[in-house]
């Protein structure tokens, strides 16, 4: 009887898989009524929350998002993964493909294949445009009012904290926001795409269910306790159920090779715990961690990077020299290593660890940027913007180095170019009285032909808004 019941779960969950490969047909806004209002929702999110922009983070998860869309038939829409600085169990998408994933959320994963699940997830929502089709029924409502409701839903009104409430002052969220919310029928169907994105993209389901048990494992007693995800995210015992008579039915099947780096993952885990997790929570875990494990070089480096962002840095740089007796030539630990020399004022042994670590590794923005700060220190102003010229040519997203380009070159009296790097840094992030008060300045001395197009046409387009605001 059990061998009966279990072919007709193998029936049934195959019939739903093949379902699922069809596109959905829907009524829902327009590609371009999406795209405005996911730009006013951006604007919202980018206000209230903590995006990140660290380029090791950001970039690890937009390439394993990008492995997924690979699988995908030609999309509307240019997809794109953010990280929020947030403790919560969390991730959303928005309308026209912004897909966000909590450092909280992140620190709780042990394998790629586990983010690469939230993130298959997550791809599915936008692609079966569940947002914008509840967006169509509600349109009466006006975009400001829409995009608001909205980002307050995806991140959790009621239990995410004030930002999230204040996303949707005003808006009538009380009522609205129910018709926005995800229901069960939208998380099963993104389930059923999703699984089949990420087994596409060679990675097996079961990360999926290993998150999402962790998840539902960290719901407590009272409502207020609930982790976000399972407020923006309903269902979640119909979708372990479903994920896991899935993978069952798929036993029989070859299972996909797993495309996971283990090290990759480990690293960028460590990143994500020691520089955007709770200071205290991380600090007593890794102690008790590197009493335990004394022999683990890996544990004494995490150990040594917590203890850097608390301050204790003699103690940290300890930690870093005895994880180097094992893993001497690991360009990440000397790159770490350097970078707390910097912090501590010790440049010219910055100088010396960094340089090791860039001739390992001279892929690594990170190495050069802190290079060109430590020559930027010691006054060695040409190195430094050179250091920082490779890193904004070569790694464009990597923000903090166009600030310290536009310093060391007004340092060097090149005021077009440094108020035009200060523009741009201000530019990406977002604050715009900055980034205008830098742009105008650049216009006054720029010589460069290019860049003075390119400013104006900046200009332009932050001042057109303003005069709509006046009239």
């Amino acid at each position: 009887m059990k061998s009966y019941q279990k072919a007709i779960t193998i029936v049934i969950v195959a019939v739903v898989a093949m379902v699922s490969l069809i596109p959905p047909v829907v009524r829902s806004i327009t590609i371009k009524e999406e795209e405005d209002l996911s730009r006013q929702m951006m604007a919202a999110i980018y206000k209230y929350y903590d995006v990140i922009d660290d380029p090791m983070v950001v970039n690890y998860v937009n390439d394993i998002g990008r492995r997924i869309l690979a699988t995908l038939p030609q999309q509307p829409f240019r997809y794109q993964f953010h990280v929020i600085k947030d403790d919560v169990y969390n991730a959303f998408a928005t309308p026209a493909g912004h897909i966000f994933v909590y450092t909280g959320l992140i620190d709780a994963m042990e394998e790629e294949e586990e983010l690469a699940g939230i993130l298959g997830h997550e791809i599915a929502h936008v692609y079966c445009r569940h947002i914008s089709q509840k967006i169509e029924r509600q349109k009466k409502m006006g975009w400001a009012s829409l995009a608001g409701m909205a980002a307050g839903v995806l991140l959790g009104v009621g239990g995410a904290g004030e930002a999230a409430q204040a996303v949707t002052v005003g808006s009538q969220a009380a009522t609205q926001s129910a018709e926005l919310a995800y229901g069960r029928d939208d998380e099963m169907q993104a389930d059923q795409f999703g699984v089949e994105f990420i087994t596409g993209a060679g990675y097996n389901a079961e990360g999926l269910l290993k998150i999402l048990k962790k998840i539902r494992g960290k719901t407590w007693f009272g409502s207020d306790q609930l982790p976000t995800y399972l407020k923006t995210h309903p269902a979640v015992e119909d979708r372990i159920a479903f994920i896991g008579s899935w993978i069952e039915s798929h036993d029989a099947v070859a299972k996909p090779v797993p495309l996971v780096n283990q090290e990759n993952f480990a690293r960028i885990h460590t990143r994500v715990e020691t520089r955007y997790g709770d200071e205290e929570i991380i600090l007593s875990r890794l102690e008790s961690e590197v009493t335990r494990n004394q022999g683990d070089p890996l544990t004494h480096y995490r150990y040594g990077l917590i203890l850097a962002r608390t301050g204790k840095r003699q103690e940290a740089i300890k930690q870093m020299r005895v994880a180097l007796t094992k893993r001497a030539f690991d360009p990440y630990i000397l790159k770490d290593l350097g970078w707390i020399y910097f912090q501590d004022g010790q440049f010219p042994q910055a100088l010396k660890t960094l340089n090791s670590a860039h001739s390992m590794n001279p892929q690594d923005p990170e190495c050069a940027f802190y290079l060109g700060r430590t020559q930027m220190e010691l006054g060695n102003l040409p190195e430094a913007i050179d250091h920082f010229h490779k890193v904004t040519k070569q790694y464009p997203k990597f923000t903090p180095a166009y600030y310290y380009l536009g310093q060391s070159l007004g340092q060097q009296r090149d005021l077009g170019d440094a108020h035009y790097y200060l523009g741009v840094y201000y530019l990406r992030k977002r604050d715009y009285k900055n980034a205008l008060v830098q742009l105008q300045q650049a216009l006054k001395h720029m010589k460069d032909d290019s860049k003075r197009k390119q400013v104006e046409g900046w200009l332009a387009k932050m001042k057109g808004p303003a005069k709509k605001k006046q009239k």
